[in-house]
């Protein structure tokens, strides 16, 4: 499967990691961000931001919608980041944790999934590229990213960690809590979901 394009993530957002906290192993900074040091929550925001964006954007498809809920994503890692403990859990599988469980909710809010309209997309064409070429690929990007929301939402979540994140199984499989061999499981079950789906695209076209 072709990988899926990164967005360019929240706008506004350059990362500049805070003079002196950088060069801090991760747990030291959570402990410092979570008795209340804003340099050291700035500076795991600016580190996860563009990726969180990116997960909450496939699963919605609305960059207005993905802004907002990353925002509130940060908010509730802020809110609760004293309750955070590494216990075989990284900082990032966390807020994926987060990000889930809030998408889960924007779904069901909606009642719909929300389509990628195709002058959204960006990052689908590179420089030099025939404009019928970049349609063809266009298009086909769209009909993939539809193919994928009708997907449950496990297979969603999966897809976009591994396509856009570009994360190993044993790393999505902490995230959704479940065991490698499941996740390989799942990983097999949903390609040949997705091929069965553009089999039957293509032979409607």
């Amino acid at each position: 499967m072709a990988k899926l394009p990164i967005r360019d993530g929240v706008k506004g957002i350059e990362p500049s990691e805070p003079a002196g906290l950088s060069a801090l192993p991760e747990d030291e900074v959570i402990v410092r961000a979570s008795q209340g040091s804003e340099d050291a929550f700035t500076l795991l925001y600016e580190r996860y931001v563009n990726r969180i964006y990116n997960y909450i954007y496939y699963r919605t498809g609305n960059p207005a919608e993905a802004e907002d809920l990353t925002s509130r994503v940060f908010h509730r890692a802020l809110a609760h980041i004293h309750h955070y403990s590494n216990r075989g859990v990284p900082f990032s599988a966390w807020l994926y944790r987060i990000a889930h469980n809030l998408v889960a909710n924007w779904h069901r809010d909606n009642s719909r999934r929300n389509e990628v309209p195709l002058e959204d997309q960006t990052g689908l064409s590179h420089k030099g590229e025939h404009p019928e070429h970049a349609l063809v690929t266009t298009e086909e990007m769209e009909n993939l990213l539809k193919m994928i929301r009708k997907q449950p939402s496990d297979r969603q979540q999966l897809l976009i960690l591994k396509f856009v994140e570009g994360m190993s199984n044993a790393d999505i499989a902490v995230i959704m809590r479940r065991s490698e061999g499941a996740i390989k499981s799942l990983y097999h079950r949903t390609l040949l979901a997705l091929r069965d789906d553009l089999t039957q695209h293509e032979a409607r076209e």
